[in-house]
């Protein structure tokens, strides 16, 4: 495990950040940013010091008061389930970790858009040396989510499959693992998206008009066995193509697994081996997890902006200590690694 930077180091005296925090449901003018002393651990939790946590829709829908007959919340409320950081306090009995040890996990509770984030030790894992922090911060539920539905498919090497918002931060990860797994890969996308669907190993396709027979085209006569709906409009498309009902998963389905994540307790082994094997996979370049945007902490609402406007590729993430500042600040909003085609080109 390498040592904190001198920079990391002197951090960990800090005493006082701030954190995301809502008092009503609503969209992005409930958000604030909060003062918020630096918390002590209880028995057998760990204080981490956060330095990248991922944003995702599911949260967004929270913070929104649209999952309030699933899912409890308080009011004053933090938001953030994903996180990467530094643990700099360990509580009483917990062992799994020492001070300066770099970790990834979630937060049962929520909270991770914040300086500092206080959880159970069993809800985080060691980092691997090779994982970059800023991916490792989003990747627990986008990730997990992923590995989720696509073993439930079971598929191999006979299997052909379509993807629908398979360049998104769930999609792009379930394109992967499903080409990991033996089939053969339609990925379903906007023009934009079709280079990074090719890099990632898969037949991209255009979404709309005609989208049934360029699926048919891309699959060179073999049967769509399964196609895995991130869209939400896939239901009828699956059908006409043949995809037994058992092997489509409707963007519903998709939902039930990211709120049952999104609170998962403490020492879930199923989260946590899910969560170690992707951490692996990114580490040994099997796997790749595109990070597109990623903003400042002090830009947090144009980071819930960008995700809301659907058109991130891969994930969006937060870093709670900024690489700009200043003049530079514009940069995030204006020069993301997804549109600098598009810019080039203009």
């Amino acid at each position: 495990m390498l040592a904190p930077s001198p920079e990391r180091r002197s951090t960990m005296s800090q005493r006082s950040g701030k954190a995301v925090q809502y008092e009503r449901f609503g969209a992005f003018d409930v958000v604030q940013i909060v003062p918020i002393e630096r918390p002590s651990p209880g028995p057998g939790e760990i204080v981490v010091e956060v330095a990248a946590a991922g944003l995702n829709h599911i949260e967004r829908f929270l913070r929104e008061g649209r999952l309030q007959d699933r899912l409890t919340v308080e009011l004053p409320a933090r938001q953030g389930v994903d996180f990467s950081g530094v643990v700099v306090t360990v509580g009483e009995g917990a062992k799994r970790f020492k001070v300066g040890d770099e970790v990834l996990g979630h937060a049962p509770e929520g909270g991770t858009h914040a300086t500092w984030v206080t959880v159970p030790e069993t809800a985080a894992i060691r980092k691997p040396v090779r994982l970059p922090l800023e991916v490792a911060g989003g990747l627990y539920l986008a990730g997990c989510t992923a590995v989720e539905i696509v073993d439930g498919l079971r598929l191999g090497r006979d299997d052909t499959v379509v993807i629908s918002a398979a360049a998104g931060g769930v999609g792009h990860i379930q394109a992967q693992l499903a080409r990991q797994a033996g089939a053969h890969v339609i990925s379903l996308g906007s023009d934009g998206n079709h280079d990074f669907l090719r890099q990632i190993g898969t037949h991209p396709v255009l979404y709309g008009d005609g989208e049934e027979q360029r699926i048919r085209s891309a699959a060179e006569g073999r049967a769509i066995t399964a196609f895995i709906d991130n869209h939400g409009s896939g239901a009828e498309l699956a059908r006409r193509l043949g995809v037994a009902d058992g092997r489509f998963v409707a963007s519903e389905q998709r939902r039930d697994v990211e709120v049952r994540l999104l609170r998962a307790p403490a020492g879930d082994t199923e989260s946590e081996q899910r969560l170690t094997r992707l951490a692996k996979l990114v580490a040994d370049r099997q796997l790749t997890v595109l990070v597109s945007g990623y903003y400042p902490f002090d830009l947090i609402t144009e980071a819930y902006r960008d995700l809301a406007e659907l058109h991130s590729r891969g994930k969006v993430v937060v870093g709670m200590q900024a690489v700009e500042r200043g003049e530079r600040q514009g940069w995030y909003l204006t020069e993301k690694a997804r549109t600098l085609h598009q810019r080039a080109e203009a």
